[in-house]
């Protein structure tokens, strides 16, 4: 076992590498194959309106002249023991972790990103707890109630879920619970946790849920569909001969089976979560990263863009890395071959 997770966590390591290599690619090499040259990459770094002698100062500090690989080199560097930029008149000194520097806002990317990853994670745990407990559990009963009324009224349920988009089911419960019916805050109205966290929590219900409805219908269905093909095989017939309680049937030999899929689901759509919910920050105003992020595409701010991309990153590979020690638990077949 330690053995596997050490491989693991060696793997999960390369693939943070090759992370850094697609993430450098999207905003330092493409960009030249679409034409652009040094001086226009250099602009975008610098902010509004910058002057020649910025322009050649950060294109000098980013080696944008430079071989390829020099740059990659460069921005692997300043992620790992900070860099310095000079934006012509002052030399600003980025620590690490470094994630760019934003001209526009004259601050470092990386104390934005921590100061809005709180909201983001209020949002995505929260979520996560409701969409995990109600999919997994509606999965289960409409799988070991097949073709019954309550089977057909979740498939309907999750179908709908699946089928309508978050921005149209945030806006409805906005409409009705926030605005008509004054039940629940309206948007933009978040509250940290450690000021009030019962107001926090308020604000954050129509979030929950409708982040969790859409989720929720996807690992019903997903759910479901393991459970028809677990409750079949040989080894829970072989546990119903034994005379086990079904619930301990059911709970520990076929759930337990099922959750192998579902588990590496929940890590790839948790991992993004915590990178941002852009459509559900979006709609409900949360100063969250997901906002954050469409509030730079907006204003051109590259830098905080590929802050923001590189995090995400980070999160999935993290998640996935999690996921895959989680099926030593769940599945003892993963022992076995460890």
């Amino acid at each position: 076992m330690i053995r596997y997770i050490l491989r693991r966590l060696a793997a999960g390591v390369v693939l943070l590498l090759v992370v850094t290599m697609v993430v450098f690619a999207i905003f330092f090499l493409v960009p030249r194959l679409a034409g652009i040259d040094s001086d226009g990459l250099a602009a975008r770094y610098v902010g509004k309106s910058p002057s020649p002698e910025a322009i050649a100062a950060v294109k000098e500090r980013l080696n944008l002249d430079e071989p390829i690989t020099v740059q990659y080199g460069e921005f692997v560097s300043g992620l790992v023991m900070g860099t310095e930029y000079d934006s012509g008149t002052d030399v600003i000194h980025c620590d690490a972790p470094c994630f760019g520097y934003s001209f526009k806002t004259n601050t470092e990317v990386w104390p934005q990103l921590l100061d809005r990853l709180p909201v983001t994670g209020s949002l995505a745990i929260g979520a996560a707890v409701i969409w995990v407990v109600a999919g997994v559990s509606i999965g289960v009963l409409s799988a070991l109630r097949r073709g019954s009324l309550l089977d057909r009224a979740a498939m309907i349920t999750a179908l709908a879920g699946v089928s309508l988009p978050i921005f149209f089911t945030g806006l409805v419960s906005l409409a009705l619970l926030s605005y008509y019916w004054p039940i629940f805050p309206p948007g933009g109205s978040y509250t940290a946790f450690t000021e009030n966290p019962l107001a926090w929590a308020h604000a954050l219900v129509l979030p929950w849920v409708t982040l969790a409805f859409l989720y929720a219908a996807m690992y019903a269905r997903l759910t479901r569909a393991g459970m028809l093909d677990t409750m079949g095989e040989d080894f829970i017939r072989t546990a119903r001969a034994k005379g086990l309680p079904e619930r301990t049937v059911v709970a520990k030999h076929g759930l337990r089976a099922a959750l192998t899929p579902i588990i590496t689901i929940f890590g790839l759509d948790f991992g993004l979560m915590l990178g941002g919910a852009v459509l559900t920050e979006s709609t409900f105003s949360l100063p969250g990263l997901g906002k954050f992020a469409v509030d730079a595409i907006r204003g051109n701010d590259l830098p905080v863009v590929l802050g923001v991309t590189m995090l995400t990153a980070a999160f999935v590979v993290i998640c996935n890395l999690i996921v895959d020690v989680l099926y030593a638990w769940v599945d003892p077949r993963v022992r076995v071959g460890a």
